[in-house]
């Protein structure tokens, strides 16, 4: 079944307080360099069928609508993953 990946991230001008916690927490574990960290969503959904311009069309309405909160997340891409890459690492 083919996959699509919908990443969702807050809007920039959004305070991002778990994204703070993983910046202050990554020197203090020896991670050096690092100057910001913004924490987002992930979501994977298989799709019955051929994946279309309409398919995406509707994936991408519902990413908008229901999968983020559209007052303080942006969706940041949707990406069809290749179903032949599943032991790939």
């Amino acid at each position: 079944m083919p996959r699509v990946v919908v990443h969702v991230m807050p809007k920039p001008e959004i305070l991002d307080p778990q994204g703070k916690a993983v910046a202050a927490a990554l020197p203090r574990l020896g991670f050096e360099g690092i100057a910001s960290v913004r924490q987002g969503k992930r979501f994977e959904l298989e799709v019955e069928g051929e994946i279309t311009d309409e398919v995406l069309a509707s994936l991408r309405e519902a990413a908008e609508t229901l999968l983020s909160n559209p007052v303080i997340e942006d969706v940041v891409s949707i990406e069809v993953e290749d179903p032949s890459a599943k032991g790939a690492a």
